[in-house]
Order: C-alpha cells, then structure tokens, then sequence
C-alpha cells in the first residue's frame, strides 16, 4: 500500500509556484481583456445617451417656449449679439474639447511608450537575474 501511494506520489505531475502564479494571472488578465471593448462601448452608448437626452430636452424646450419669447419682440441688436456671444461660447467649447481629445491622445501614447519601457527593462532585469542564477548553480554545483 505504502508502495502505491510512494509510485502515485512520483507519477503526479510536479508543479510549480511560478507557474501557478504566470497561469492563474494570464487568465484573469485575459479575462479582463476580453471584457473591455464591451464595458466601452456599454459606457460609449450611456454617454451618448445622456446626450441624446439633454438634446431633447433643448428641442422640446425650443418647441415650448419659441412662441413665448417671439411674442415678446425682443429688439434684434440684443438677439444678434445673444447670438454672437452663444457661438463665440460654443466655439470655445468646441476648441478646449479638440484640444483636450489630442491631449488625452498623446497621454496614452506617452503611458503606452512608458509601460513598453518597463516591460522591456523587466525582461532585461530577468534575463539578467536568470544567467547570474545559472552562474551560481553552476559555481555551487561545482563544490
């Protein structure tokens, strides 16, 4: 009986705590990554439905309240320069967001470039780490 459990014992597969580690953390990481472009375009299609909804809201105020304000006979000089004001606003807007659309742009890139850096270091790190363990085994072996 001893004997089986002794065979069974050798015959199991040995595993490895790295490999464990490298795994069960590629599943996950794989997991999270297949899951992003839905949870994107899950949040892509709220904000735009946020969007739709303050758009609307606008419309059916103009509908509502157009008649209201052409009643009171606003003087036209004032209109144009509400006018002038509104688009000189929606043109300051509508710059900052380019602006801010480029920034973000060139941040991720800058992030990217960064994580690709550290994983390359990582890789050189361990490389490094691997041949001086080789060297010591061997060093070690040697006595």
């Amino acid at each position: 009986m001893e004997k089986e459990i002794s065979e069974s014992k050798d015959t199991e597969e040995k595993i490895s705590i790295c490999d464990i580690m490298k795994e069960d953390t590629s599943e996950i990481i794989k997991k999270i990554e297949s899951q992003m472009p839905s949870m994107f375009q899950n949040y892509s299609d709220l904000y735009t439905a946020y969007l739709h909804m303050i758009d609307n809201v606008f419309r059916t105020c103009y509908i509502a309240e157009k008649e209201f304000f052409d009643k009171m006979n606003i003087d036209q000089g004032v209109l144009r320069q509400i006018k002038a004001n509104s688009e000189s606003m929606q043109k300051s807007y509508v710059e900052n967001m380019d602006m801010t659309s480029k920034f973000l742009d060139q941040y991720v890139k800058m992030r990217i470039s960064a994580i690709k850096s550290f994983d390359n270091y990582i890789h050189i790190m361990v490389d490094s780490y691997t041949n001086m363990l080789s060297q010591f085994n061997k060093s070690y072996m040697k006595k």
